[in-house]
């Protein structure tokens, strides 16, 4: 990436289209005028642009900002509640025909609000994989439900091997289901034994709190895949990712020499 002067020791962050340190920002309902004053900073930074849950029925100017993000080479795609909206009422032939409606060339498969089979979920992922860059996210949204670590990791590899490119690892937007504890804190046992089974590249986590940002670039370096991040947070993210703030000021320095 180009910056604006230099300065050493600065990570090497990954270029676009990225395949890892890949950034998903969540628009929970931008009007047009936001969406293109986010953009003039933050295109740079995000690979993913989330219409967040279902918002999507109700903001003015839906394909207009759609196209706009397009054209700034964003990944733009629903929020996985709108597809369980459509599932729950049996319309997966009508979600199908919305993203050709609005050009969507990537989706996103949950499960996190309804109970569906598990076969029936890698069925949707499989459909949507032959044709659209399938994005699916594990976990639960209901706050209480644990899921025991060795079928997360099942869940995620069957998964992946169904067709979805990634594999998002639930927290919500508030930050304290799924990977995390009600209080925000990482839940690190689990943390560690996903990543000892499936492939961390492959996975994004959703962070939308500054110190789940800075516990996985501390976990994973700069280049790590983070989700659910405010368009106002995506310029302080990437700064935490090169080690510009007083979280992360020290991983990317190097020893002191004795």
């Amino acid at each position: 990436m180009e910056y604006n002067f230099e300065l050493p020791h600065l990570p090497k962050r990954s270029k676009k289209p990225r395949k890892e340190g890949v950034t998903m920002v969540m628009d929970k309902g931008l009007s047009l005028r936001q969406a293109e004053d986010f953009l003039e900073n933050g295109k740079i930074y995000t690979d993913f642009l989330k219409l967040g849950f279902g918002s999507s029925i109700i903001t003015n100017n839906l394909q207009e900002k759609i196209n706009l993000y397009h054209k700034h080479g964003l990944r733009v795609y629903f929020g996985g509640t709108l597809f369980e909206a459509f599932i729950a009422r049996n319309k997966f032939e009508d979600y199908l025909r919305l993203l050709d409606k609005f050009g969507l060339e990537t989706a996103e498969v949950s499960d996190g609000s309804i109970e569906m089979a598990h076969d029936k979920k890698l069925e949707y992922i499989n459909k949507l994989s032959s044709s659209r860059y399938v994005l699916s996210e594990v976990g639960s949204k209901e706050e209480g439900i644990i899921i025991h670590p060795n079928k997360w990791i099942k869940l995620m590899n069957s998964e992946l091997e169904a067709g979805s490119s990634n594999v998002i690892a639930e927290a919500r937007e508030s930050g304290n289901v799924g990977i995390f504890h009600r209080n925000g804190a990482a839940h690190v046992v689990l943390i560690n034994k996903i990543i000892a089974k499936v492939p961390v590249e492959k996975i994004i986590w959703e962070t939308p709190q500054k110190s789940q940002q800075v516990y996985f670039i501390k976990l994973f370096g700069a280049n790590v895949n983070l989700g659910n991040i405010s368009p106002d947070d995506i310029i302080p993210l990437e700064t935490l990712r090169l080690g510009l703030r007083a979280d992360t000021f020290f991983t990317v320095l190097p020893e002191p020499v004795q």
